[in-house]
Parts: C-alpha cells; structure tokens; sequence
C-alpha cells in the first residue's frame, strides 16, 4: 500500500510542472490582445442572440413554433449570418486588432480610445437596428434592406423604424442595457502583453553568444510566429464570415438562409442586420410602370389558371408519374449533334442524351433565361427569370411562394435535390428549400455513403459516381417523387477522372470531354436503373443552366446564340412520344426558355391549382404565344419565333430587330417589320416581373382580383 502511495507521489510531483506550464500560459494567453479581442467578440454574439431571441418573442405568432429538432439548426444559421454582420460592419476595429503593433503603442491612451470608438459605435448601430427590426418585421414581415432605407418611394422608412420603436418602448431599455454591458466587458483600461516578448539584445560578450547560440533569434522569430498567427487568425475570420464557408465561390446572400429552414419567416428570424442592408445596397429594384393594373393584366399576366385552359390531349399525360429533372451545367445545344448535325461530324459529344432526344420531346429552340448557374433554379422550378440581378441575390427571393416542387409536395409527392458540391455551396440547396424541396443530398452525403476518393479537386464530387449515387436514392424513394440533380463537372476547370478519358472524345474546346463524361454518365443511369419499379412511370426532363464558357460555333459567341441551351423531356415507356402531334416529332421549334418547363410539366402532371409563373404552358396555352424575356447584360432580349428584338430600358423603346440567322446583327429590321406587339410583350412582362419582386407576390391572384374581361 505504501509503495502505491509513493508512486502516485510521485506520479504527481511530475505532473506538477506540467500543470504549473499549461497554467501559466494559459494565464499569459488570456492576457494578450488576440484574448481580449475574441472577448469583445463574443460579447456582440451574446448580444445579436438577445436581439434575436426578443425578434422571436415578439414576432413568434408569424414565425410559429420552433421545435427542439430545429432548435440547433436555426442556431447554426444565425450565426453564420451573424459572422457576416460583425465582420461587415466591425471591419475597422478588426484591422487594427490584426495589425502587429508593439505592446507600447496598443495600450496608449491614444489607441485605446481609438480602438474602443472603433468597437461600441458600429455594435451599437448594429444593435439598433436589430432591435428596430423587431418591431418592423411585425408590421412588414420582412427584414429591413437597403432598398427599404435608400429607395423607398415613401422615404419614411428610418422615421417609421424609430417611430415603432417609441410605441414599443422598453425596447430602447433594451437597447441601453446591452450597449452598457458591452461598454462595461469592454475592459477599456485593459492592458494587453504579447504571449512573446521581444528579446533585449544584450551588449558585448553576452550578447555576441546570444547571438550565435541562436537565443536571441530564437525569441524574436517566436514573436514574429505569434504575430503572424494573429494576422492569419483574424484574417481566415474575416474571409469565413463574408463567405460561410472557406470553400464557398461567392459571399453569403440573404437566400443562403433558407439552407437552415424550409419556411420564409424562420429564415428571416436567422438574418441579422445590418448584413440585410449592406448585402443588398447595390440592389434596386425599380419598377416601369408602361401601363396601369387593368391595362396589363389583359397584355400579359403570371397567373395561371389551368381550369380556364384550352386543354390538349398532353394535359394530364404524366398524371401521378415521377419527376427527374437534370440541370445540366453548361450543356449548349451546339455540344448536341442531334440539335446541330451540321456542327458534328464526330457524333457530337452527347450521344445517350441525342438517343433519348429522338424518343422523347426535344426543344429545338430552347434558351436559358440567364447567364450563371445560380439563375438556372429559379428559372426552372419556379418561373422566375433573372434580369439585371440575380433573382436569388435578391432579397425578396426569401419569401413565401408556391412553385412546382411545392405543388407537387402538396398533392403527395417526396421532393428531392441532388447536388455533388459541399452542402450549402453556391446556395442551391437553400433556394431549393425556399420552394419546397425538402431532402438535400450534397458531398457530404455521398461520402457517408461510399468509400474511395471520387472528389474532382475542385468542386465536389465527379458527376458520374453521383448521379449513380442518385439513381440508389430514388430507388429508395416512396412514389411518387420529385427529384432534381444540378450536375458540376462541365464547369471549369473541366476536371474528370484520369481513368474516364480514355475512349471519350477530347473535342476542340476544353468542356468538350467533361461534356462527353457527364453524357455517359447519364447513359450508365439510365441502363442501370431501367428495371426498377419507378423508371417507366417517370418524366425526365433534362435543361441545360447556360451555353458553356468554352464555345465552338460562330453563332453561339453572339446574342441570342450564347442563351441557346439543351433541353428536351423523355418518357421510357414512350408514352410523351407517342402522344406528340405530327408538327412536334422532329422537336418543337417555337421559342421555349427555362421559365416554360415548370408550366409545362404541371400541365403534364395535370394540375388544376392556380400557379404563378412568368412562362407558359407549352401545349395548354395557346393564347400565350411562344416568347421569351432575356437580359444580355446590357439590353434585353424579346425572343419571337420569328426574331430577336433588342430593347433599352434607357429608351422604353427596341432599339434594333434582328433575323436569327444574322449572326453579327447587321441588318437592322427595324425599318421593315412591325414589332409593337412585341415591344408591348416586353414592357408588360418586364412591368409584372419587377412590380411582383418588389412586392414579393409569387401567388396568382385571387379570381375577383382580376378585371371582368379575364
């Protein structure tokens, strides 16, 4: 027994000094400025949480219930938007933190005051506005924005802000009582040491051998590694609060809060101002107003009544079918040897998706309603273009609205989204909960799923282990369901596995391979999984995000040609094929761009409930003739069968018409053709899209709402 004692004795008297070093420095490490600088830091989280936990309390009959399972997850969200508004707005005072003063000048008098102003004015604005917010969102049910502070046309907003907050004024108490806490755990007469100090180079003899023994080198890099340390920290910080994520390829948006939430109101509670306002200030919305209510909604309307529809034979064709839908990024239509034959004498670079072209219903004439992928989703699931900002970017894309995965979900369906990048990449994923999309399937998920490193270096992972990863999901899925793959290794830098190039064509453009990969991979899917249960009953529907960076023909480096993509729908069991009228079984070759497919597929699945949507039902409404609405990045483009009409909004009038085969638009039509009906088409559309962003209205309007004459 004694000798046990004398071993823990001694066990002990090691560890001593142990202790006593870890001790000592994490003493010496709470006494430095990166310590007091993450304290300062934490204390506005502390206070943003109370904002928002006063922002649920009093707005908790319009947000609802918060469940314990959701609890943790809204928690995740509001921080990563309430990283993006400290760093926004704090930036100043983390600059200053990061830079490698010595210890003299960061505990002056001078500095210190600076640096304290720096902190309590932009935290107490921040603050201010949360608490704002509060009672603003009650009467709005929207966060406040830019657009509410700079440009709205009444003005008042700021002076509403504050006059809500003098009816409702504890909430000034409150506002008092965090700014003094924050004041007071400022610690401002803190005086902060480096967790290194710089070495006193001693003189003579003593400071000769201090020099060649290293020890004086040795202390001085020490302080310049923790110096740098603080530097890096701060800045990885910075970075990861504007982006969400390290990994991210653009800063954070307001839309980015539905990843966390699939209802609107819950992800505006996870928003924190004034990132709101910062993130949209280049963001105006400015409504034309070419012609009155009654006026318009006779030109042109995005409600949708398929109850008033001069039904087709395809109406209610796919009635309880599955949906899939692949968003093939960067497929143009010039990469189909099907859609372009003249353009191949190599087979093109898409053969198993020209096979099931030719058995299903291709869309000779289909063009992307934007330029970036993250344009495609809206466009596709909800009817809802891009013009000159990204409708996603907005922040009125947060907002409650009843698209097609919505419906669907409605009437029964499972709903789905596909994805090989990192969850919550480029912000996919949360606009697929915005419409009703409530299973999410990313990178991560993947990898729990299978062994081997199948990531492409650049992206996430390779599209053809993923959508046969995809292809396992559905085959578990209750019917009927919908489900939607957005594809990524066509894009740059155009990677695919070193053992998948041999025997696919290396082509004349860099995306021409990956093109060729992501084609067989879509082959291989449709082999594999043709004998299970759901594949017969099951609409696939295939549409290109844009035309690629990397372009081959003439035509498609110039306006329309680089808004010409792929798209084409196919049933296996050949029943949409066999249902086509003779004008349709070479392709429909009216005009038809991504905001037609929601329309057209809900015709299809025969629905019967109302719908917003700024396209049209392609076979069951033949009063909304083939056009489409596009925005070049300088004018817009009105797209007729017949030909392309470049508008200004400087002008509100066209200002060239084009034939489509005049490549380099140098015969000006405008002269020889009439196109005010046109010019009218596009003003009242434009005039719909704007007015309803702005009001955040993606709902058809009520039936009395409407003048008699509809």
């Amino acid at each position: 027994m004694g000798n046990k004692i004398e071993k823990i004795k001694c066990a002990v008297s090691k560890a001593k000094p142990i202790c006593a070093f870890i001790g000592d420095f994490v003493k010496q490490t709470s006494r430095t400025r990166l310590a007091i600088t993450a304290w300062r830091i934490l204390m506005v989280y502390i206070a943003l949480q109370i904002c928002r936990a006063i922002f649920y309390i009093y707005n908790s009959d319009l947000i609802g219930s918060i469940g314990g399972g959701e609890f943790w997850t809204l928690f995740k969200g509001s921080i990563l938007f309430d990283n993006a508004s400290i760093v926004y707005t704090a930036l100043p005072f983390l600059l200053l933190s990061m830079l490698p003063f010595p210890a003299k000048i960061w505990n002056s008098k001078g500095y210190r005051n600076t640096m304290f102003w720096l902190y309590i004015i932009p935290v107490s604005i921040i603050l201010a506005i949360n608490l704002g917010d509060v009672v603003y969102f009650h009467y709005t049910q929207m966060r406040c924005t830019a657009e509410d502070i700079m440009f709205a046309e009444n003005g008042n907003t700021v002076a509403l802000m504050f006059s809500f907050m003098l009816e409702n004024w504890y909430l000034i108490f409150v506002f008092i009582a965090l700014v003094t806490a924050l004041v007071y755990g400022y610690r401002r007469k803190f005086v902060a040491e480096d967790i290194f100090k710089v070495p006193a180079r001693k003189e003579g003899v003593a400071g000769r051998k201090a020099w060649l023994n290293g020890s004086f080198l040795g202390g001085l890099s020490l302080v310049v590694v923790a110096k740098a340390l603080v530097i890096i920290i701060i800045t990885v910080y910075s970075i990861f609060s504007i982006r969400g994520s390290l990994t991210n390829s653009r800063p954070i948006t307001l839309s980015n809060s539905m990843h966390y939430t699939m209802e609107p109101n819950k992800g505006l509670l996870i928003l924190s101002n004034p990132f709101c306002i910062i993130r949209t200030l280049s963001q105006h919305i400015d409504v034309p107003a070419y012609f009155d209510e009654e006026e318009i909604e006779q030109i042109y309307t995005p409600s949708h009544y398929p109850d008033t529809f001069e039904k087709s034979e395809m109406f209610g064709l796919c009635k309880d079918y599955n949906v899939v839908l692949f968003i093939l990024e960067s497929f143009s239509a010039e990469h189909s040897a099907f859609l372009m034959p003249e353009a191949h004498d190599n087979g093109g670079y898409t053969p198993n998706l020209d096979k099931l072209m030719a058995e299903g219903l291709v869309f000779n004439r289909c063009y992307a309603n934007g330029l970036k992928s993250i344009a495609a989703p809206p466009s596709i699931w909800a009817s809802i273009p891009s013009y000159e900002y990204l409708f996603v970017l907005l922040a009125e894309s947060v907002s409650d609205c009843r698209p097609m995965p919505r419906i669907l979900a409605e009437s029964g369906y499972h709903t789905s989204f596909f994805c090989g990048s990192e969850e919550g990449s480029m912000g996919f994923g949360a606009y697929a909960h915005t419409v009703g999309i409530e299973h999410l399937y990313a990178q991560e998920d993947f990898e729990a799923n299978r062994s081997g490193d199948y990531y492409d270096g650049a992206w996430g992972i390779y599209d053809e282990p993923f959508i046969d990863y995809m292809g396992e999901e559905l085959s578990g899925f209750p019917q009927p369901f919908f489900s939607s793959i957005f594809t990524i290794t066509s894009h740059h830098p155009f990677n695919i596995p070193e053992s998948a190039k041999e025997g696919l064509p290396k082509g004349t453009t860099d995306n021409h391979r990956p093109i060729a990969y992501v084609d067989r991979g879509i082959g291989r899917f449709m082999e594999k999984y043709k004998d299970e249960p759901w594949f017969n009953n099951t609409l696939f529907v295939f549409v290109a995000d844009h035309v690629s960076s990397e372009r081959m023909l003439e035509r498609t480096l110039h306006e329309p040609g680089y808004f010409h993509i792929m798209g084409f729908m196919y049933t296996p069991n050949g029943k949409l094929r066999e249902a086509l009228c003779e004008e349709y079984k070479d392709g429909y070759n009216h005009i038809i761009s991504q905001v037609d497919i929601m329309p057209t597929i809900l015709g299809l699945m025969g629905n019967e409930e109302p719908y917003f949507a700024i396209g049209r039902d392609i076979f069951n409404e033949p009063d909304r003739e083939p056009f489409a609405l596009v925005y070049s990045g300088f004018n817009y483009l009105g797209l007729t069968d017949e030909h392309v009409v470049k508008f200004s909004r400087n002008t509100d009038s066209h200002i060239g018409v084009f034939d489509y085969d005049d490549i380099y638009q140098e015969h000006d039509l405008s002269n020889d053709v009439n196109v005010e009906h046109t010019d009218t088409l596009i003003k009242a559309t434009m005039q719909q899209y704007y007015n309803h962003v702005s009001q955040r209205d993606f709902f058809a309007k009520e039936r009395e709402a409407l003048p008699e004459e509809l």
